[in-house]
């Protein structure tokens, strides 16, 4: 191999002085422009921030202040009303002489129109007679006891009365449970009571007599009190 001369020899001590040459150079150029960037961002900030207003206060007397305007200098506006453009000619009313009136014509009370005779309604001819009423017309509210009546509030006991233990059922040691199915009306009252369910018959007319007794809050929908049925239970059984 032909010996190279010693200017243009070039090994690994040089490359080691010119990176540690070109690395001191480009950190520092580095640092440099990260310096300049940070000291520029935070220059806009600070020089380009709006200076804070400060409100000026001012403090007058009352004797500088001047008058108040006059309340009736003052010009109430005017609102333009337009006029019809024709009269009406519907609904104008038109005087009467007065009518001839008895002055001693009374008005019958209810008590008066009670005691007379009732109307009796029967089928007309279609030909312009008179309607006769053969009968008054009766409304009933009482539910049939099957019907499902909606309420908002049910009937609450506010009364209760236990019925008494028959004696014959007592000798003979018999317990039971009787479901009475009452109609409560509208003041919360037992209009109607039947046995719904019963262990023993021997309990059924003691639970009826006892419901008959009972009081309830009546029940409630579309804010008025409405007349339904209920289940009222009663329990039987011998102290052991």
């Amino acid at each position: 191999m032909a010996n190279v001369p010693t200017s243009q020899q070039y090994g690994a001590p040089e490359l080691k002085r010119n990176y540690q040459k070109y690395f001191s150079r480009g950190l520092a150029i580095a640092i440099s422009f990260h310096l300049l960037g940070l000291f520029t961002y935070y220059g806009a900030t600070h020089f380009g921030a709006e200076e804070e207003r400060i409100p000026v206060v001012r403090i007058m007397k009352y004797t500088d202040l001047a008058p108040p305007p006059s309340l009736t200098s003052q010009q109430v506006p005017q609102v333009a009303v337009s006029a019809p453009v024709a009269k009406p000619t519907v609904g104008i009313p038109v005087p009467v002489p007065d009518a001839e009136v008895s002055p001693e014509q009374t008005i019958a009370t209810q008590q008066e129109m009670s005691q007379t005779a009732p109307v009796n309604i029967g089928t007309g001819s279609g030909k312009g007679d008179s309607l006769v009423v053969q009968q008054d017309i009766k409304i009933e509210d009482e539910p049939d006891i099957n019907a499902f009546v909606p309420v908002e509030r049910e009937p609450q006991p506010v009364k209760r009365v236990s019925p008494p233990y028959p004696e014959i059922a007592k000798r003979a040691g018999v317990e039971g449970k009787v479901f009475i199915k009452a109609l409560v009306d509208k003041e919360g009252r037992v209009k109607k009571a039947v046995i719904y369910k019963s262990d023993a018959e021997i309990f059924n007319q003691a639970t009826l007599d006892a419901v008959y007794q009972w009081v309830f809050t009546p029940a409630v929908m579309n804010n008025g009190p409405v007349t339904v049925w209920v289940v009222v239970p009663f329990n039987f059984q011998l102290k052991k």
